[in-house]
């Protein structure tokens, strides 16, 4: 029996196997874990339901954080399917690529609003519509980047975003701490997503941290499955509100 054995998790973002969703699911599921898995419309659906039924997943759905409607829906379908669930896997975020590739003072008004609606205020939305169906000791865990606290070139919008995730995660563990339920956040060090690839520069990145991080290897999305797999688990009973780095060490080095 894993160290997940009887917990029902919710994982949200897989965009295909390369995903660091997918490697998170894959390293609940290895301990025990019962799954659900997102789809954000009907042409990734295509891609995430060979995934699931892959792995074993007890059912899919269509989940647009955008879409108020699509909230209250994952409600009435967790209910439905589980009843109460355990743990909420978070791995979102979104940006336009314009926002990305221009100076950051030309961020429109637009995208910055829909950087932070997606990739930070979903996860208060969700936490505030599933609350009172997780169990005590339930887990929220969400994605993170350190591009939230130092400026990395071509990371623009979404490291004000990811700030402002990281920000509200501390908040919401302060607000759910009360009824049991954690929440963290893990702050992965580059690597080769579909969500990377549209920030300029990430093939520097990646070779900065081959380098010069004190392990000298980039992460894998093994390596952040493993991390969620603790946070998701009893071992981590004591530890809330925490931004843990999955990064080879890499943040911890001037790189100048």
């Amino acid at each position: 029996m894993g160290i997940l054995s009887g917990k029902k998790v919710l994982i949200l973002g897989i965009a295909n196997e390369r995903s660091i969703a997918w490697g998170i699911a894959r390293a609940m599921k290895e301990q025990g874990a019962s799954l659900a898995l997102s789809y954000l419309n009907d042409k990734l659906k295509e891609r995430v339901e060979p995934l699931a039924q892959e792995i074993g997943a007890d059912f899919i759905f269509e989940l647009d954080v955008t879409v108020d409607d699509h909230y209250s829906a994952l409600k009435s379908l967790v209910e439905e399917k589980w009843g109460k669930f355990d743990v909420l896997v978070h791995s979102l975020a979104f940006a336009d690529k314009n926002d990305l590739k221009a100076n950051f003072t030309d961020t429109s008004r637009a995208g910055f609003k829909m950087a932070c609606d997606i990739s930070a205020f979903s996860l208060i939305g969700l936490c505030n519509t599933l609350r009172s169906q997780m169990n005590e000791g339930g887990s929220v865990i969400s994605m993170t980047y350190h591009g939230s606290q130092q400026v990395v070139p071509g990371y623009n919008v979404m490291g004000v975003a990811k700030a402002a995730l990281e920000a509200s995660s501390r908040y919401l563990a302060d607000d759910l701490g009360k009824e049991g339920i954690r929440v963290n956040a893990i702050s992965a060090g580059p690597i080769r997503t579909l969500a990377a690839s549209g920030v300029p520069g990430m093939r520097k990145m990646f070779e900065t941290v081959e380098e010069k991080a004190p392990l000298r290897r980039n992460v894998t999305t093994e390596d952040v499955g493993g991390t969620a797999t603790y946070l998701a688990s009893h071992l981590s009973s004591g530890v809330t509100g925490q931004i843990i780095y999955v990064d080879s060490g890499i943040s911890t080095i001037a790189c100048v």
